[in-house]
């Protein structure tokens, strides 16, 4: 894998005022390594340099600029790799995005990392000083293509990356929101009739005298708890989901029981355990093509994967293939993978076709995520339907009971 460089040279945001050749006053921004070498640079563009100052850290980005979001940086690396298929220097491919883009926060994004590669750094190094934005995936691909000389066909393999994983990320989200959705509406509206219709029924039922229908009573508990401590409900709910969230991110263990917890769930689980096993042949297919070794590509996947059932086996799988054993062996002691896909890579393996036969794998996998997104998405349409009728009309059912077993007394 690619060494990262350890002697990048840092660049810092200037601003500037001065006259171009015809006298006009202009004005921006310039990223350099001083206040003279800045001014060097707008004199090689015909702009006399009148005032440049180092721009406070605390005025860059403002917030009030639309955030850069993976769908930009996809975008961004499909543009890059399609100049640089036709041909276009990387330089020049830059800047013609970087004064194409309509986002200000990108604009600015590539215009800094355009005048690090200007400056003589490799620009896998100008990426990795924004590792929100690039990973170390990213990143490591580009260094590679950089050493091979063949970065177009590197950004290509990225790009077509960079579009499958966001791809398969937005199903996942729309696999986990559609049922959070119906749970969210649900709740809603149970809680609307507990609080503001049931004491409706209520003081109605206060004046029958008779002893009410114990689902009836049991409706009417709940409505006076929810009347008298919907602000507990709420905040017991509020609080143990900020612990949680808490708890996830500052614990290893919580996060990894999470992901095992997650696998299991019904339907969910298995489109989600789909999932990690495109993104694995997916990245695993990506890094190995682009030239990485074996064992560094794993480590790739390992990260990549989004569950930590699946990184751990796959560092396991790692230690195998290390101590010189094959990878579809060391998948099958796993136990995770699919016997179709182990019988693939093994294959991949022996025809030295590996990376085709993970892309083909991943491929499979993200289709079958597609299919199983939309049939829950078939399957959930119904599903709100019964649980708002069971719960709504279980509401009214035990409301109306009374009602029915005074009308049949009286009708006695």
């Amino acid at each position: 894998m690619a060494k990262k460089s350890t002697a990048t040279k840092a660049l810092d945001t200037y601003t500037w005022v001065g006259v171009n050749s015809r006298g006009k006053k202009l004005e921006g921004e310039m990223n350099g390594q001083s206040i003279a070498l800045v001014k060097a640079q707008l004199r090689k563009q015909n702009i006399t340099p009148s005032k440049v100052k180092k721009k406070s850290k605390s005025l860059l980005g403002l917030s009030s600029e639309p955030k850069i979001t993976a769908k930009d940086i996809c975008v961004l690396t499909r543009q890059i790799a399609t100049m640089l298929m036709a041909g276009v220097p990387l330089i020049q491919a830059i800047d013609m995005i970087g004064s194409g883009s309509e986002k200000k926060s990108l604009q600015r994004l590539i215009t800094k990392i355009a005048d690090e590669v200007k400056a003589g750094n490799p620009f896998s190094d100008a990426l990795r000083k924004h590792p929100i934005l690039f990973d170390d995936l990213y990143c490591d691909l580009v260094a590679s293509g950089e050493q091979s000389g063949a970065l177009d066909n590197i950004f290509d393999r990225v790009a077509t990356y960079k579009e499958k994983s966001e791809a398969l990320k937005s199903k996942i989200k729309k696999a986990m929101i559609y049922p959070i959705a119906v749970l969210s509406i649900a709740f809603v509206v149970t809680t609307i009739l507990l609080i503001f219709v049931v004491p409706q029924f209520q003081s109605v039922f206060a004046g029958f005298g008779a002893e009410l229908p114990a689902f009836t009573l049991f409706v009417i508990g709940i409505s006076e708890f929810m009347q008298n401590y919907w602000w507990l409900v709420f905040g017991g709910m509020a609080a143990g989901f900020y612990a949680f969230r808490q708890a996830h991110r500052a614990s290893k263990n919580v996060r990894d029981n999470t992901d095992r917890t997650i696998l299991k769930l019904p339907i969910l689980g298995k489109i989600l355990d789909k999932a990690a096993v495109a993104r694995y042949a997916r990245t695993l297919s990506t890094t190995f093509a682009a030239g990485v070794p074996l064992v560094d590509a794993l480590d790739s996947a390992a990260g990549a994967s989004g569950n930590a059932v699946y990184r751990n086996a796959i560092i396991e799988i790692k230690s195998e293939v290390s101590s010189g054993n094959q990878m579809n062996f060391a998948m099958r002691n796993s136990n995770i993978f699919p016997d179709m896909v182990i019988q693939m890579v093994a294959i991949g393996e022996e025809s030295g076709a590996l990376d085709d036969m993970l892309a083909k794998v991943a491929t499979i996998y993200e289709q079958e995520v597609d299919d199983a997104v939309d049939g829950l998405s078939t399957l959930l349409e119904p599903l709100i339907m019964a649980i708002l009728g069971v719960l709504v009309g279980g509401l009214i059912v035990a409301m109306y009971l009374p009602i029915f077993q005074l009308g049949a007394i009286v009708g006695g």
